[in-house]
């Protein structure tokens, strides 16, 4: 069946085929299932225990639907101030980080206003719940004194401030020193040991476009992540042996890392399904987090950890060595626009034995299309004869059907890791390439690169060898370039530049191809003719 099969019917194959294998996958290896500390059930005793407890929590944390009776004795302001050059962190009357804005210009939103990681609304960095209700009820209208209000942070220099507050029965102390890169250290006491439980706050709203995750993750000393996904959250997970929680979206996150081994961090399913993430915190605890955007070397510096924050989806696997190639040609071209080109190109050498192989054996069935036909005429009423005689075909002439379909299978899993690693790598945010392309991040403003790319895709088409035999089909493989484009026109510049720039390889390691057929052909005409005369 494959020996009538144009290449453009195989790569369809090839697409369905690469689905098949990828749900497969997920059937065979399905994501680990969240390791549940020893004393989960003595612990919901003291947690909220239905979902419209936890978003109730939700909304507490955020100050607007607290009961009368618990109102906070003076307004959520902002009691300490921390600026920098690429941000502010504001604290708030409860001890909370409560704000934190990146003034990068790149992280501007549509409103043309600074992004701010932490959101309005929801539960926030550093929040303190306890389990009995009437410490939580007095620590929620009692707000914190600070050490200081205002400081500006340095390269080399870090801010420390004191958070102090007096219930009638305990004091919460949180010592807070920040980095200028974004990280800080907590050192959070009790007075008493009492439980509490300290949140790392909801996830961020900066950006997240189309096929993105946004949510939770905790990464395990299993070296396991487990992410949930917002509206996704079902009911409570306890784990432990945390390596880092984090809430996260495109280019952002909250991180908070460092916990004890026997740290228990708990997801609950909070408004809308989504994640809420806090742990269950000792009398004396000392904690380190981060927030701020996700890049890979940042974060690397501060703790290697915290690379693991950074998630591609299934392509993991592949995601994460594409851009550390990807990132190591940046330093050598120092433009990110570049490094793509040169990536495809490494991508491109590495396969091309494949590719080659597939090229040639595309048009050895080209050739053999005669042929086939002459045979399906001949012992079209003997299906095993037909089978054996179309095998022996092969094997003469060293034609393989499936010859163009590997190379094709590879593509896409490499694609779809590609696709992952532009879309999540918030150093291409911002970055510019050439001339119009000012932010590989983002769609092609005046779609130049889509409609190139569906030009080489089209003309790519017309020198890559076919035989329809359905003119409906071959009408259709036609309009493919046309709806390629279309589809490509949103996605990000960086990855349609990738695409286009492997057409170009492809057509001309295609026009190879078809040249030493050709010079193939041309000589053996000659030989022909020179022996007639």
């Amino acid at each position: 069946m494959l020996d009538k099969m144009s290449p453009n019917q195989r790569l369809l194959v090839a697409v369905l085929l690469s689905i098949i294998f990828f749900v497969g996958y997920t059937a065979i290896f399905p994501p680990a299932e969240p390791v549940v500390a020893k004393d989960a059930q003595q612990m919901s005793k003291d947690m909220p225990t239905t979902q419209q407890d936890v978003a109730q929590k939700v909304e507490e944390v955020a100050g607007h639907t607290i009961a009368p009776s618990e109102k906070i004795s003076s307004d959520l302001t902002n009691i300490v101030t921390i600026k920098n050059e690429k941000f502010i962190l504001k604290i708030d009357t409860l001890g909370r980080i409560a704000s934190k804005e990146l003034l990068e210009e790149k992280f501007r939103n549509d409103e043309d206003l600074h992004a701010q990681v932490i959101p309005q609304d929801g539960t926030k960095p550093l929040f303190i719940r306890f389990a009995d209700d009437a410490l939580n009820k007095a620590a929620i209208t009692t707000p914190y004194t600070a050490s200081l209000r205002e400081a500006t942070l340095e390269e080399g220099k870090p801010v420390t401030v004191t958070l102090t507050q007096n219930l009638p029965s305990l004091t919460v102390t949180k010592v807070l020193t920040f980095y200028a890169d974004g990280h800080y250290d907590a050192k959070i006491t009790t007075s008493q040991d009492v439980r509490h439980f300290v949140y790392l706050g909801d996830r961020p709203h900066v950006s997240k476009k189309l096929m993105a995750v946004a949510g939770a993750l905790i990464y395990t000393g299993d070296d396991v992540m487990h992410i949930i996904e917002d509206g996704d959250a079902e009911g409570r997970q306890v784990f432990s042996d945390v390596k880092l929680a984090s809430t996260f979206d495109q280019y952002t996150a909250i991180i908070l890392y460092g916990f004890k081994k026997e740290a228990n961090v708990i997801v609950e399913r909070g408004r809308d399904d989504n994640p809420v993430v806090y742990f269950d915190a000792m009398q004396n605890e000392n904690i380190h987090g981060y927030i701020g955007p996700k890049e890979y070397k940042r974060l690397k510096s501060i703790d290697p950890v915290l690379t693991n924050a950074i998630e591609y989806g299934w392509f993991t696997f592949a995601a994460k060595p594409l851009f550390a190639l990807l990132s190591w040609l940046h330093d050598i071209f120092g433009n990110w626009g570049w490094a793509i080109i040169a990536l495809t190109a490494i991508i491109r050498i590495v396969l091309y034995p494949l590719t080659y192989k597939g090229m040639v054996s595309m048009q050895k069935m080209k050739e053999l299309a005669p042929k086939l036909k002459e045979l399906k005429e001949k012992y079209g009423k003997d299906p095993q004869k037909l089978n054996a005689m179309t095998m022996e075909m092969y094997k003469k002439h060293g034609a393989n059907p499936l010859g163009g379909c590997l190379p094709m299978l590879l593509q896409i899993p490499i694609f779809f890791a590609l696709y992952r690693t532009l879309l999540n790598a918030v150093e291409l945010q911002g970055a510019p390439w050439i001339l119009w392309i000012d932010d590989l991040s983002r769609m092609d403003p005046y779609y130049v690169l889509p409609i190139l790319m569906g030009a080489s895709m089209y003309l790519q088409q017309r020198m890559t060898p076919n035989n329809f035999t359905d003119p409906m089909q071959e009408k259709v493989f036609k309009y493919l370039p046309i709806v390629f484009t279309f589809f490509f026109v949103t996605f990000p510049s960086g990855l349609v530049l990738y695409w286009f720039v492997n057409n170009l390889f492809s057509i001309a390691q295609q026009f190879i191809v078809n040249q030493q057929f050709k010079n193939a052909k041309d000589a053996k005409a000659a030989l022909e003719k020179k022996s007639e005369k």
